[in-house]
């Protein structure tokens, strides 16, 4: 077994550098004989100093001062060693005066996560998920802003306090343009993203521990609306004479009958359209959001859209499948087009999937892991969110049976007492 390095320290006056009768004050640590000397930034007058003790002289208030300041060093300095060797690092005067001055451990900023986390990332994940990552770093920054008037901190100040800080400050958020407010489940999706950066800076050791640990998510459980058969009849029979209308209702039956989602469906073209395994048409493509490939066979609805569509100039400028409109006009349009079918939710375009996973698929039997490879669910428990869906319309179905047989029922006790009164 090796012995243990041997440590000294002690303090010295500089008479080299006296100046107006007072000399500089070093901390000299000597480790197998190497030496590194700290300066203390102190000055003494030199006939105060007692250079064999390693102190200030007398009594006075003075020199109790100093020496009470030279106790507090020597003490961060041993447990500068202390802290080297609990951690069986290297042990040299060199490496004890780093530790004691702070220069062996690079503290890490927020900034310089997000810069870090964007430029592993950005090979990794769709420009989208990006984007939602680079909106929750300028909501950081206003939140820093806010609260601690500066627009950066170090890593290790990050605590559970700064956490639910920043949860009230985007909850409280009010928005100066058009958007809305901030929903839970917004905010909860900013948290999720600032804590997947924290955990990474966990494991790479920018940061001791998890600020995370005592904070649990909140979501709020909401159903996924989607359109029944009658819905889905009605926005395939409407027609408009507004052709705007028709065409992103064609659109949105389109998604009805393959799940495809908005963006998707905006980058389909005809090389997208392959012979699958049973020679039929199959679209085959990968999720922007996932980049998870997808293969759907082609219904005979779908099919119908698709030549409906093939000598569209805007779909032929174009080279998609389908004419492009924004997000924000489809949904405006959309929520026209339920207005004018009786429809009284909210029509979105993300619904259609819902439907597709819902009233087209599910209810009509298909297996579960048929929908989940279909949607290109990367774990099956996102498409049993649907599953459950699809229970809770078995039991209100089965509630509405319940009551109608009970109006039967009701209605027979009824005719049978007033039939018995007349005779």
């Amino acid at each position: 077994m090796k012995n243990r390095s041997t440590f000294s320290l002690l303090f010295w006056a500089n008479t080299s550098r006296i100046q107006d009768n007072q000399v500089p004050v070093y901390a000299r640590i000597t480790v197998n004989g190497k030496r590194a000397n700290i300066s203390l930034q102190r000055k003494i007058e030199v006939s105060d100093w007692d250079a064999s003790s390693g102190k200030a002289k007398g009594t006075k208030e003075q020199s109790r001062v100093f020496n009470r300041f030279l106790d507090q060093v020597r003490i961060l300095i041993y447990e500068a060693q202390e802290s080297l060797l609990k951690e069986k690092k290297l042990i040299t005067a060199l490496s004890i005066k780093a530790r004691y001055l702070g220069e062996d451990e690079t503290s890490h900023s927020l900034l310089e996560l997000f810069d870090y986390h964007n430029a592993i990332s950005e090979n990794k994940l769709n420009k989208y998920t990006m984007k939602h990552y680079k909106t929750t770093q300028r909501y950081l920054k206003e939140y820093l802003l806010a609260k601690f008037k500066t627009d950066n901190t170090f890593l290790d100040t990050l605590n559970y306090s700064f956490i639910i800080g920043f949860e009230h400050f985007l909850k409280s958020h009010e928005p100066k343009d058009h958007q809305r407010i901030i929903s839970n489940n917004t905010v909860m999706k900013h948290l999720q993203r600032l804590r997947k950066m924290v955990t990474m800076a966990y494991h790479i050791e920018w940061i001791g521990r998890d600020p995370f640990v005592r904070f649990k998510s909140s979501f709020e459980k909401k159903e996924r609306e989607f359109l029944t058969s009658d819905e889905l009849n009605a926005i395939e029979k409407f027609h408009s004479p507004v052709n705007r209308l028709n065409i992103i209702k064609d659109i949105f039956v389109f998604s009805c009958y393959t799940g495809i989602s908005y963006i998707d469906i905006n980058q389909l073209n005809k090389d997208h359209i392959l012979k699958g395994i049973d020679g039929n048409d199959w679209i085959m493509t990968k999720r922007q959001k996932t980049n998870t490939l997808v293969k759907i066979p082609l219904l005979d609805t779908a099919k119908e859209l698709i030549n409906k569509y093939q000598d569209d100039p805007r779909a032929v400028v174009s080279s998609t499948l389908f004419p492009r409109f924004s997000n924000q006009k489809t949904n405006s349009y959309l929520k026209e087009i339920a207005h004018l079918c009786g429809i009284k939710k909210n029509l979105t375009f993300h619904m259609a999937r819902h439907t597709f996973a819902t009233t087209v698929t599910l209810s009509n039997g298909v297996p579960i892991e048929t929908v989940s490879k279909l949607l290109g669910h990367s774990k099956i428990a996102t498409t049993q969110i649907y599953a459950r869906v699809i229970e809770r319309k078995v039991s209100d179905d089965m509630q509405n049976l319940k009551k109608m047989l009970l109006e039967k029922q009701l209605g027979f006790i009824y005719n049978h007492e007033k039939l018995a009164k007349n005779r």
